[in-house]
């Protein structure tokens, strides 16, 4: 086993380091108070082909293996965590979806401007009464001729309020179950009846707009359709399983953060007429915080690397994105103990970190759903 990174690897991790911090760390906190969406600087992952890392070059994607695009999405959530929601959002989860079961015709016309930055993709599943149980789902897609109409609203979208294609799971035979879930490609802009009812006021994550989205007759035609009709269950969880990796690097890259963050701290700051860090309780914390961040980055790799072998790996996903989150926070808390008071307040991003870890043991499946799912594969 070879864990040093690949010449482009290596490349791709300073490239995307020194972007993050000549432009996004000096926004980021500009960005968690203003709560908008940043164009300029998703245009500008664009322009470096990070928008559309994993893809193919044959649909506008920058080609890059499994191990880079975590380390670049690592490296973009520790500049900005909501910058890192609204890239693996857009990446893992509906571009994700257009790649592994559009079409030719279906990548050609909605993945290359997803992968070039043109467009802005989201992935609308969740609703209010169906987040961990998806099958619960009442949104429904009802076919009329050549398309569908579709009805219903979804919940927790990240990007849904700016994005200009969503891949929407519905329903296409309420009996079915999960056996009946289906997968569309919706253009919001060309589409009537999609509407942003609004978005949500969060702890933390900001930048990346998470919406309310309603579908009222919202017609779509049916070469819009993902695959096949019923396969929609199936397309969710595989686009989860990849994605769970992706938000075990963004929990990575808040971790080491707040642990840059706390290092520098404890050698400025000091007390009894010397530094923090002088101290073996200031050390130990560090140590604990470094080991635990590095750690979940191997976890991520291990996961990563299964998958691009072609080798099951939703176990390892799920055990990367659980063990990642959950670092993240304590590495997060630990750092405001690091800071003290000055840790609580917002002169330093301590406390932005902490807000922004706590959202990675939510969404893309709660620690308790990827408990569930790890025990039932060592069981099974």
């Amino acid at each position: 086993m070879d864990l040093s990174l690949t010449a482009e690897q290596k490349q791709i991790k300073e490239m995307v380091a020194e972007f993050v911090d000549e432009e996004v760390v000096p926004r980021a906190a500009e960005i968690d108070h203003e709560d908008e969406f940043p164009q300029d600087l998703v245009d500008e992952m664009g322009d470096l082909g990070l928008m559309g890392a994993p893809f193919p070059e044959e649909y506008g994607g920058a080609g890059l293996d499994y191990h880079a695009y975590p380390i670049a999405l690592e490296e973009i959530s520790r500049g900005s965590g909501g910058l890192g929601t609204i890239m693996a959002a857009h990446v893992s989860l509906a571009g994700n979806m257009v790649y592994q079961f559009g079409d030719e015709a279906q990548k050609r016309q909605y993945l290359e401007p997803i992968a070039l930055g043109d467009d802005i993709g989201a992935f609308a599943l969740s609703e209010a009464g169906a987040g961990s149980d998806v099958p619960a789902m009442d949104t429904t897609a009802e076919r009329n001729g050549d398309g569908y109409y579709i009805n219903g609203g979804k919940l927790w979208i990240s990007n849904g309020s700016v994005a200009d294609t969503v891949t929407v799971i519905a329903k296409t035979d309420a009996g079915a179950g999960r056996e009946g879930m289906s997968s569309f490609i919706v253009r919001p802009e060309e589409d009537d009846g999609f509407i942003v009812e609004g978005t949500e006021d969060k702890l933390g994550d900001k930048g990346c707009p998470t919406a309310e989205l309603r579908f009222d007759d919202c017609y779509v035609p049916e070469d819009r359709l993902l695959g096949e009709e019923g396969d929609g269950f199936v397309q969710a969880l595989k686009t989860l399983n990849g994605g769970r990796i992706t938000i075990a690097a963004r929990s990575v890259g808040i971790a080491q953060a707040a642990l840059d963050a706390a290092t520098d701290y404890a050698g400025d700051r000091e007390q009894f007429d010397q530094p923090i860090g002088d101290f073996q309780a200031i050390q130990h914390k560090i140590a604990d915080m470094d080991t635990k961040t590095r750690a979940a980055r191997l976890l991520m790799h291990d996961a990563a690397d299964r998958k691009m072998r072609g080798e099951r790996f939703r176990k390892e996903a799920a055990q990367a994105k659980l063990y990642a989150s959950e670092v993240s926070r304590e590495v997060a808390n630990e750092g405001i103990q690091i800071h003290g008071g000055y840790g609580y307040t917002k002169d330093f991003p301590a406390e932005r970190f902490y807000r922004d870890a706590k959202l990675n043991e939510i969404y893309e499946g709660t620690s308790e759903v990827l408990r569930n799912t790890i025990g039932q594969d060592l069981l099974d």
